[in-house]
């Protein structure tokens, strides 16, 4: 497979709605409404302060968006999320996806990445943020109604991008 990454373009939204579709209506990994519209799905991921990108060979197979994880005194410190296309999962994708969102957040001016809310249960996204050097600094004890395992944690991760003294 060759992966490319490149910025989202507006002939993408079928592509990324068939992808946020069934990871939204799944409901074990995204704090979103199970039955978000296609509407407002695509208007939570390509929200105002998102820069949004997809990774693609030939066909569409993931998204990610990188923001400011808060305003003010805390914008230094980026925020992102993914989805890779369904059956394209432990393909590579999602590391691709992440390694490019932590240089352009890097190229963005952005100090550290972090991640406010990963559920506990979606251990591939874990263990891929831990491999890449995140830290869990914090948990949230029951903050998300999983549809199979009831109420699990969710934790806070964390990535510096610069090095202390930049």
């Amino acid at each position: 497979m060759t992966l490319s990454v490149r910025p989202y373009a507006a002939d993408d939204a079928a592509a990324l709605w068939a992808m946020l579709k069934p990871v939204f209506r799944a409901g074990d990994t995204y704090a979103v409404n199970r039955d978000i519209s296609k509407e407002d799905a695509l208007e939570f991921w390509l929200g105002s302060g998102h820069a949004v990108f997809v990774a693609e060979d030939r066909d569409v197979l993931g998204t990610y968006f990188v923001c400011p994880n808060k305003a003010g005194g805390g914008g230094h410190v980026a925020n992102a999320a993914y989805v890779t296309a369904a059956g394209f999962g432990g393909k590579g994708v999602a590391r691709a996806m992440l390694v490019h969102s932590l240089d352009t957040a890097r190229a963005m001016g952005f100090r550290a990445m972090q991640y406010n809310f990963v559920v506990s249960t979606n251990t591939r996204a874990v263990d891929t943020w831990l491999r890449a050097g995140f830290e869990v600094v914090g948990r949230v004890p029951g903050a998300f109604n999983h549809p199979d395992h009831g109420y699990v944690d969710a934790f806070v991760m964390h990535k510096p991008l610069v090095s202390d003294g930049d």
